[in-house]
């Protein structure tokens, strides 16, 4: 596994600032109730790829697989959740997903392969967080974080693998652009604490 944080790392243009990790400690009932709607947002992702690209027969299958991954990933996280108390309430959405979906362009397979780039950046980021918190949380929790790295790992290679697949050039710079887009996000201040948010209020 730490040779996959090593690749992560060296694909994200930052690292989470500890800024991050404190206000994270802080407010883990928010920490894990967006966790739960990321963990829903991508399963729905991978079923939305699914829906629209049908003709894709290796993005089907690993998309499936994502998806079904990500539902467990769903349900461990709200056991976790009803075991400690705490409500599946409302929270709102952060600008993470939306700093990126602006940048997708609009023609085939380019939208496609932005949406794959993007999401190996989501699936990176969300690696590298969980292995930046997981030292600081209760037994439980670092155990559970620590148990999700190699899935979250593997989820990032498979989007990576298929924007290349299904692009016309190398995606090289295309990957770039976005993690500068995804670097600007993560250090610039946010309004409010997620988990894929930038520097959050102290």
């Amino acid at each position: 596994m730490n040779t996959d944080l090593e690749q992560i790392n060296n694909f994200l243009h930052c690292e989470t600032p500890y800024a991050w990790v404190d206000v994270a400690l802080a407010n883990q009932d928010i920490l894990l109730i967006d966790h739960l709607n990321c963990e829903k947002k991508a399963a729905s992702m991978a079923m939305s790829l699914i829906h629209k690209y049908r003709e894709r027969t290796e993005l089907l299958y690993k998309m499936a697989r994502l998806a079904r991954e990500e539902l467990m990933h769903f349900t461990q996280v709200l056991k976790i959740m009803e075991s400690r108390g705490v409500t599946y309430g409302h929270v709102t959405a952060s600008r993470y997903g939306a700093g990126f979906h602006k940048h997708i362009r609009t023609h085939e397979p380019a939208a496609l392969v932005d949406k794959l780039i993007i999401g190996a950046y989501i699936e990176g980021r969300s690696c590298e967080r969980f292995a930046k918190i997981a030292p600081y949380l209760d037994e439980e929790l670092q155990r559970f974080y620590t148990s999700l790295l190699k899935s979250e790992a593997r989820h990032f290679q498979d989007y990576l693998d298929l924007a290349q697949l299904y692009s016309d050039e190398d995606i090289a710079d295309r990957v770039a652009e976005f993690g500068e887009i995804e670097k600007d996000l993560i250090l610039s201040p946010d309004t409010e604490f997620r988990f894929h948010s930038g520097i959050p209020p102290q």
